[in-house]
């Protein structure tokens, strides 16, 4: 990745086939006949997405769901991975928050630690949260896994949107894939079966009482907003913006019950920044202007 956290080329080594068209696709949509989806969840920009106008709006909202939703957990992964990469492992469901002395007190083990240790050995380094257990990578290793979590921060980044790339399922796999390769890499006895990380490649995450249950959309709750109408699942893509394959439209995905989002503003927030600079330096102007008319008059 690009030090602006934007994709380069360079992301795509390790990536698939699929990937790769995908990006530069995405790249050079405006040659092709293509509608592009700006997809928001309120007024935050999340991915672009190519289709066309003769994709049932049922395909295409369970599409977005499903990039939308293996954004976050990518998302989730790598936060988790940067702890590991920090503390090492998880500490067994029973010993975490724990002081050192109510672990010898209540004669508590971590049965795991021994059989999940990374290559190269560990160096202990506390976790002041009480949730891993100190024994982190080596500095080799922890960039190993530091490096791949920038790696596939960059695919699915919303920086991808300001750059005209397009996000595909494909590139979501890709993502998940090259963390677990790191993961393995790293700690080739694996992870605790409790491990959030081992979890989600797993797909047994529990993510019931968190906010990242709050975000997560689930795919027969889904809908799609576009120019304020809901796009009915029973439809076509083109039923809403016609026959024109090279259009490009916001739209914006949220759960059932929720009514109408907001309208798009007329004027983006950074227009309308300008517009205020303007008419400020326009009224300081005219300021000066009148007070140079009176000294005229009166001198």
């Amino acid at each position: 990745a690009s030090p602006d956290g934007l994709l380069t080329t360079r992301s795509f080594e390790s990536c698939s086939f699929e990937a790769v068209a995908g990006f530069w696709i995405g790249r050079f949509y405006l040659g092709l006949k293509m509608v592009l989806l700006h997809v928001k969840r309120g007024d935050e920009s999340q991915f672009l997405l190519e289709t066309t106008g003769s994709t049932s709006i049922e395909d295409l909202t369970l599409a977005v769901t499903r990039i939308y939703n293996g954004r976050l957990k990518v998302q989730r992964v790598c936060a988790e991975m940067e702890m590991l990469a920090e503390h090492g492992i998880l500490l067994p469901p029973n010993m975490q928050g724990l002081t050192d002395e109510q672990i010898e007190e209540l004669k508590l083990k971590d049965e795991w630690a021994e059989k999940c240790i990374p290559s190269g050995g560990s160096v202990f380094k506390k976790d002041e949260t009480g949730r891993r257990n100190g024994h982190a990578p080596n500095e080799k290793m922890k960039q190993v896994l530091k490096a791949t979590i920038d790696e596939a921060k960059a695919l699915i980044s919303k920086k991808q949107v300001q750059a005209n790339v397009c996000v595909n399922m494909d590139m979501v796999k890709d993502a998940l894939d090259q963390l677990h390769g790191a993961v393995m890499i790293v700690y080739p006895m694996g992870l605790p079966p409790y491990d959030p990380i081992r979890m989600e490649f797993e797909d047994k995450e529990c993510l019931s009482g968190t906010h990242a249950a709050l975000e997560v959309i689930e795919e027969p709750e889904a809908q799609l907003w576009w120019a304020a109408k809901e796009l009915k699942r029973t439809n076509h893509l083109s039923d809403y913006v016609g026959k024109n394959e090279k259009t490009k439209i916001i739209v914006k995905i949220q759960k059932k019950g929720q009514g109408a989002p907001a309208r798009e503003p007329v004027i983006s927030n950074e227009e309308h920044k300008q517009m205020m600079l303007y008419y400020y330096k326009r009224q300081e102007e005219l300021k000066v202007s009148a007070v140079t008319e009176i000294y005229t008059v009166y001198s």
